[in-house]
């Protein structure tokens, strides 16, 4: 490539790298995308951290731009007369998922480097040095919702991520400007959603006995971990130590008490170990969860019960926590590489019947937007569990969070804030 650009460079670091869902960094494919030795990178980045540094930057400094306006709108609205700074929250959503749904690479790069390696932590700072001062928005205050888990922040900006990865991986492809209508749709949905959740009516809301509901899970507890699970029982707690990419069949082995030829008896390859592995856990929640969903002919109930149900599940597995979190956000995959095996469209689909329809969605697209929504509370859910409280184990996250995001679920914000 003739006159190569630190800018050249960078936009393909975001898209060769966020196709790849960021799990390999190295600079080998970047200079095969430009077309020039890796040599000719190093003329501008002296390695792959000042690379992956300017990438940081380059990224903050889009995002501040683009937001600055919308938080400065926020500002003034937090001044008016909504207690719960409702139209501050909006403002802000609107701004972002247009961002995101026009720039699928800022979206991965945000998902996986800033959101999913901790980097959340720095964005006020890399926002400040920008002129932007998330403090002073209330809603974005976590001191304000000291003890509240999960926060609002935490619920919107998961509710954010999953509706724009859909709206990526159904709507276009990447490479592609989506049209300004279905970017538009997109934004009035998930405005209708974070308003409504499902629609829920208030009155029967208020008369769901959570106490009664919760006590379900002593008579059906989850079915007993080493129950039927064997060389999975291995698996799974491989899983959880190295993470479902890393974990090797030499650390099955070990667990198990097989040698690593004998586990070939019992798989062909790791790929059909993993496979076997979130196959059998997930028809497991899937199966747990319709039980105690039928404990109930109340639709209001019904999500709170499959809530509550998938949650135990998972408290009383932690390996198994770790397997659904790696499909949960590895379905948000939206490039070239191999996603995990396709879950039985069973759990997905566990909320979709006690799902209310969708004002102006036709029948066939309502039921697709079940399936949908379905997607979404388990996504929720997974998502509280995993990223709870420092110092809290996933089984000390009890009913009353779980409570806390039923009630934006079935309400929105004002079902939260409740």
């Amino acid at each position: 490539m003739a006159h190569l650009t630190k800018t050249d460079i960078l936009n393909t670091a975001f898209r060769v790298w966020g196709r790849g869902f960021y799990r390999h960094t190295s600079l080998s494919p970047i200079a095969g995308a430009l077309g020039v030795t890796k040599a000719a990178l190093y003329r501008h980045f002296k390695n792959k951290q000042a690379l992956v540094d300017a990438m940081y930057e380059r990224f903050f400094d889009d995002y501040a731009a683009i937001i600055k306006g919308a938080y400065e709108r926020a500002l003034a609205a937090e001044n008016g007369d909504d207690p719960h700074h409702i139209e501050s929250h909006f403002i802000m959503m609107r701004v972002i998922v247009e961002y995101y749904a026009r720039n699928p690479d800022a979206f991965l790069f945000s998902l996986i480097m800033v959101y999913d390696t901790g980097e959340a932590k720095r964005l006020r700072e890399h926002l400040g040095r920008r002129g932007i001062d998330m403090e002073k928005l209330k809603h974005f205050s976590e001191a304000a919702e000291a003890a509240a888990y999960p926060s609002m922040l935490q619920v919107v900006v998961v509710s954010l991520s999953f509706w724009v990865a859909q709206f990526h991986r159904a709507a276009h492809t990447l490479d592609e400007p989506p049209p300004d209508e279905k970017v538009l749709n997109l934004i009035a949905r998930i405005e209708d959603l974070l308003k409504r959740g499902l629609g829920f009516e208030p009155d029967r809301l208020a008369r769901i006995d959570f106490e009664a509901l919760e006590r379900v899970l002593a008579r059906e507890p989850p079915p007993d971990p080493s129950d039927g699970r064997g060389i999975l029982k291995a698996v799974a707690e491989a899983v959880a130590e190295a993470g479902p990419l890393n974990a090797t069949m030499d650390m099955v082995a070990r667990r198990s008490g097989l040698s690593k030829s004998g586990l070939y008896a019992h798989f062909k390859n790791k790929q059909d170990m993993m496979a076997r592995l979130f196959i059998t856990e997930i028809e497991g929640i899937a199966a747990y969860a319709r039980r105690l969903i039928r404990e109930s002919a109340v639709p209001e109930e019904q999500v709170y019960l499959g809530m509550i149900a998938v949650a135990e599940y998972l408290r009383s597995r932690p390996d198994i926590l770790i397997v659904v979190d790696w499909i949960r956000t590895r379905r948000l995959d939206l490039g070239s590489v191999v996603p995990p095996p396709d879950p039985p469209q069973g759990l997905y689909r566990v909320f979709s019947d006690s799902v209310v329809g969708f004002p102006g969605i036709s029948d066939a697209e309502g039921e697709s937007m079940k399936d949908q929504v379905s997607q979404w509370i388990l996504f929720l859910v997974v998502n509280t569990l995993v990223y709870r409280p420092l110092g809290i184990s996933v089984a000390d996250v009890d009913n009353r969070s779980i409570r806390r995001l039923y009630r934006f679920i079935a309400a929105g914000f004002g079902g939260y804030k409740k």
